[in-house]
């Protein structure tokens, strides 16, 4: 990567924001100029990147001349506003937003699993939700090798995945509770520390909630399975920040576990963590601040033929969020995918 471009990150103040400023860093994306956007709550407001400040400006309709690239993490309303305009401008979005997921001239990608699917953008690109993220790394190369029929998730998912202020939240609450004081919740319904509670995104007709839905959907999209058959369980923990699966696979044919531990251990972005005999595997407290999704605990399903349970962790605001999409950034860059702006004509409005 010998050409550097102009980045934008919209949404910089928040927890994904942070992530993606520091991914940035890290990782030594070849930047030319880097743009940090919020609301007019954050603008004036400075943050670090290489030893430098960087001014937060009120982003608006104009923000985007000039970028080539805008990494959204401010709210499925912002990006429908701003999107479309800042494809108009010339950049390419990579939203890590609910608003575009689920559309179908847009693609919904994950590198290591559908990296192909990043070439037929039309200036947007969707981030997946986390926990599908997560699950999506885990299990599809064992969908390649045999055919995955049914997905049964039970998710364990921390307070990151609520932003900032969530996180904050289950801390004051947990020092409240212990001083004998009834817990304070602003960010939750309920109180988190020392509780859970089934995730508490809009309720739809058929007894599934938005979070469980979306692992459903986004799933069969990025697999390109329409038909595969998929029921999931969100549970918000008093978890600070990763979240944990327990993922229960039917597949077309038999799947031994050293057959699916062989797999595992050479997909990228994942890492098995087992210890048997100490009773240890992957915890979030071992996934904070991982790149990789950290699997365990592979075991044939004693109540049926071909099944395989298995369980994951992995850290909800970096691969589950901002490292998803620099990876993403990343792939258009090697892949030259910045360059043609012929999408813009049919860009969506």
């Amino acid at each position: 990567m010998t050409k550097s471009y102009r980045v934008a990150i919209l949404g910089a103040t928040g927890a994904v924001g942070t992530e993606l400023l520091e991914l940035l860093d890290e990782r030594n994306f070849p930047l030319s100029d880097l743009k940090l956007f919020a609301s007019s709550r954050s603008a004036g407001k400075t943050m670090k990147f290489k030893g430098e400040d960087l001014l937060v400006e009120e982003v608006g309709d104009r923000s985007f001349a000039n970028v080539d690239i805008v990494l959204a993490s401010a709210g499925g309303s912002t990006s429908k506003a701003l999107a479309p305009k800042a494809v108009a401008s010339g950049a390419v979005v990579i939203d890590n937003s609910s608003a575009f997921r689920m559309d179908e001239q847009v693609p919904l990608v994950i590198p290591e699993v559908n990296p192909d699917a990043a070439s037929h953008h039309q200036g947007i690109i969707a981030n997946p939700n986390c926990t599908t993220i997560l699950m999506a790394v885990a299990i599809y190369p064992l969908h390649k090798a045999r055919q995955i029929q049914r997905i049964v998730a039970a998710t364990y998912q921390s307070a990151s995945g609520a932003g900032a202020r969530a996180m904050e939240e289950v801390k004051n609450q947990s020092q409240e509770i212990l001083q004998g004081k009834a817990p304070t919740s602003e960010v939750f319904p309920y109180p988190i520390a020392f509780n859970l509670f089934p995730h508490n995104s809009p309720m739809t007709a058929n007894g599934y909630c938005e979070e469980e839905l979306k692992m459903v959907n986004e799933t069969r999209k990025i697999f390109n399975a329409p038909q595969l058959r998929i029921t999931a369980t969100c549970v918000r923990v008093p978890v600070l920040r990763a979240h944990s699966e327990a993922i229960n696979l039917e597949f077309e044919q038999p799947l031994s576990v050293e057959e699916a531990k062989e797999i595992l251990s050479q997909s990228k972005g994942v890492r098995i963590v087992e210890d048997w005999q100490a009773n240890y595997f992957p915890m979030p407290i071992d996934a904070t601040g991982e790149d990789d999704v950290l699997v365990g605990r592979i075991r044939l399903d004693i109540s049926h033929p071909n099944g395989l349970e298995l369980w994951l962790c992995g850290d909800q605001i970096r691969k589950g969020a901002a490292l998803n999409a620099v990876q993403i950034a990343e792939l258009l860059v090697e892949q030259n995918l910045l360059s043609a702006k012929s999408y813009q004509s049919s860009a969506i409005s």
